[in-house]
């Protein structure tokens, strides 16, 4: 996976290379969250991959790891702006969010690499638009081939199941600890049962 990153950097003269994943598409309720991450380092006593392939303990492992190790970015939109906006346009705010809020962190001799145009983002998925600050590549299926893109996932996933267990001490009659807000039968029947909550997402069909 590292090899993918230093290949995409070594290709035009990138001296940096940042992933940029999310989270929470799918979800009938709660926020979609988005990482950008800039690794410093790859040995990582976690395993480190496509997050839907570990298990919540090595998610938490992982992440832990990759904040202390790495330049980190987030960027999250909630229900109100994916129903506002739809999902696929509240996704790329969120992941341009987290660009910006990665870059702003970065330290003044990262500043003056990006200055000369020698960071370049790759973000995971097909289509992106809404940023122009870096250039970008769109990388299909990123989070199995790039390091950075695959951590980025992996901070997106934790990040957002930590709110969706927050919101399941507010609304403990959804369960959303147990489900983070996905589609599942268990999901569809407390909305059935108790109607949805402020957190759900209008836009999509909840039953």
């Amino acid at each position: 996976m590292i090899r993918f990153d230093n290949e995409a950097k070594a290709g035009n003269g990138f001296r940096f290379v940042f992933g940029v994943d999310e989270a929470g598409r799918g979800p009938l309720a709660g926020p979609v969250v988005a990482a950008a991450v800039l690794l410093t380092t790859t040995d990582f006593s976690a395993p480190v991959g496509d997050s839907k392939k570990l298990t919540p303990g090595q998610r938490e492992r992982a992440f832990v790891e990759i904040l202390e190790r790495a330049w980190i970015g987030m960027g999250i939109m909630n229900e109100r702006v994916i129903d506002e906006v739809n999902i696929l346009r509240a996704t790329h705010l969120a992941m341009a969010l987290a660009m910006r809020d990665l870059l702003a962190r970065l330290p003044a001799e990262m500043q003056a690499v990006r200055a000369e145009r020698g960071i370049k983002g790759l973000v995971d998925g097909n289509s992106f638009s809404g940023f122009s600050e870096v250039p970008l590549d769109l990388v299909v299926g990123g989070d199995r081939q790039s390091a950075s893109i695959a951590c980025a996932s992996i901070v997106a996933k934790v990040w957002r199941d930590r709110i969706m267990g927050q919101y399941d001490k507010v609304y403990p009659a959804y369960f959303f600890a147990r489900h983070k807000g996905y589609p599942t039968s268990f999901h569809r029947e407390a909305v059935l049962r108790h109607g949805p909550s402020p957190i759900h997402r209008a836009s999509f069909r909840l039953t």
